[in-house]
């Protein structure tokens, strides 16, 4: 997945908080909204009011959260779990961790967006002979 395809992913799933969200759909967005917000605030610099970021950051919240879940429910976790990112500095790093782990094999939160069968450890298993 490149970040036009993942920025797409998210948005036509804006508010969609079950199933799951591969690891390069999750961190592709992370950078598009960090490309976004770098830009928003070179334009904040420019007019004299912080308006644009504020703007962009109204119109992400739900896909943030939403892309989020769909990762942690891609490790086996629920997406609850992102309440952990309230607790200073610790919270946010147990984030991070459980962000950049591989896709778990299919769970109660869909099959494996990766579309093969998962071994023990999340490892994918080799194809039958």
């Amino acid at each position: 997945m490149n970040l036009q395809q993942a920025v797409s992913s998210v948005l036509s799933q804006y508010a969609t908080f079950t199933g799951r969200a591969r690891r390069s759909e999750y961190w592709f967005w992370v950078l598009a909204t960090v490309i976004v917000s770098f830009v928003g605030a070179i334009i904040d610099g420019i007019i004299g009011i912080q308006i644009v970021q504020t703007l962009l950051l109204l119109a992400t919240i739900v896909p943030n959260l939403a892309v989020g879940a769909r990762r942690l429910h891609d490790t086996g976790r629920s997406g609850w779990l992102q309440l952990i990112g309230l607790i200073p500095i610790v919270g946010w790093i147990i984030l991070i961790v459980w962000f950049a782990q591989d896709s778990h094999p299919d769970n109660e939160h869909g099959p494996n967006p990766k579309g093969r069968a998962a071994g023990p450890y999340g490892h994918p298993t080799s194809p039958a002979v």
